[in-house]
């Protein structure tokens, strides 16, 4: 059976993949922040959250895109 992940495009996998590195580093970053009482790193670690997160979003964009795209040359065109 073929699953999403077998039939998204290059480029949805390499932000999606990229999204979840920053949220994964970020979260790292959070947890080691708070550990030592680094207030610069603490920041640091929450923009790269938020862009793991607008990243994330991004590829859902992408993959909207690709699913409408996909449905659009399935459907034949409409006749009057």
């Amino acid at each position: 059976m073929n699953d999403f992940w077998e039939n998204a495009s290059p480029l949805y996998k390499r932000v999606v993949l990229l999204g979840m590195a920053l949220l994964g580093i970020g979260l790292i970053l959070n947890i080691t922040a708070n550990l030592a009482h680094v207030m610069w790193l603490l920041y640091g670690s929450m923009a790269m959250i938020g862009l793991g997160l607008v990243t994330h979003l991004v590829g859902l964009g992408i993959r909207t895109r690709d699913a409408r795209r996909r449905l659009r040359a399935q459907k034949p065109p409409k006749t009057r």
